[in-house]
């Protein structure tokens, strides 16, 4: 029998569709934990029925917030940032690029590339790759640009994971995340400028 908003394969299969908050309230309880649930609070309650509770942190947070810089056009942009991604990486520390699409992260790979800046892409056009590509994201002289993919519930620990690696990039600064562009939702912003300075390490 055929009901609206279903359809019916010819197997006897039933393929439908339902709002997550729906799906969710089929649960006898649910709970989340993300750092970024303040700026959401309103509509996790909302939707959830879900109250935001702050925890502080086990170690304090070291790491630097900078000002947005604004530029008139777009080329001026994209050289802007490429010189100060070949300017922080000529010292070794290690960068993390947000970008806004998968064309654009393929766009400053490419831009990097003529200035002999070797970064990877991570983009989810390469799935097999990304936990290779995320885990040395934070190692000496890496450089990753990425959509707002690598932002969420990633850890990118410094020196990948090589204690005298880590005491060396942690000297350097620790992860220095850059954001190529304000998304629509805050939290996406927040995720992405998460990835550095987790865990008490340094970062910016």
């Amino acid at each position: 029998e055929a009901k609206e908003g279903l359809e019916v394969k010819p197997e006897g299969r039933i393929l439908g569709s339902i709002p997550m908050q729906h799906f969710v309230g089929l649960y006898p309880s649910i709970a989340g934990m993300t750092a970024t649930a303040v700026s959401a609070a309103r509509e996790f309650d909302a939707f959830f029925g879900l109250k935001t509770v702050v925890f502080p942190p086990n170690r304090p947070c070291r790491r630097e917030d900078e000002p947005d810089v604004v530029f008139t056009h777009r080329a001026a942009k994209m050289t802007a940032l490429a010189n100060e991604i070949a300017s922080v990486h000529a010292t070794g520390r290690p960068i993390l690029v947000g970008t806004a699409s998968v064309r654009e992260s393929e766009e400053l790979a490419a831009t990097l590339k003529q200035r002999h800046v070797k970064c990877r892409v991570l983009n989810a056009r390469h799935d097999a790759r990304e936990a290779l590509i995320v885990a040395n994201a934070g190692t000496f002289g890496a450089v990753t640009i990425s959509t707002n993919m690598a932002g969420r519930g990633v850890d990118i620990p410094l020196g990948g994971g090589d204690p005298a690696v880590h005491e060396r990039v942690a000297a350097l600064g620790g992860l220095y995340v850059i954001g190529t562009n304000r998304h629509e939702s805050r939290r996406i912003d927040d995720q992405l400028r998460g990835r550095a300075g987790r865990q008490s390490d340094p970062g910016s």
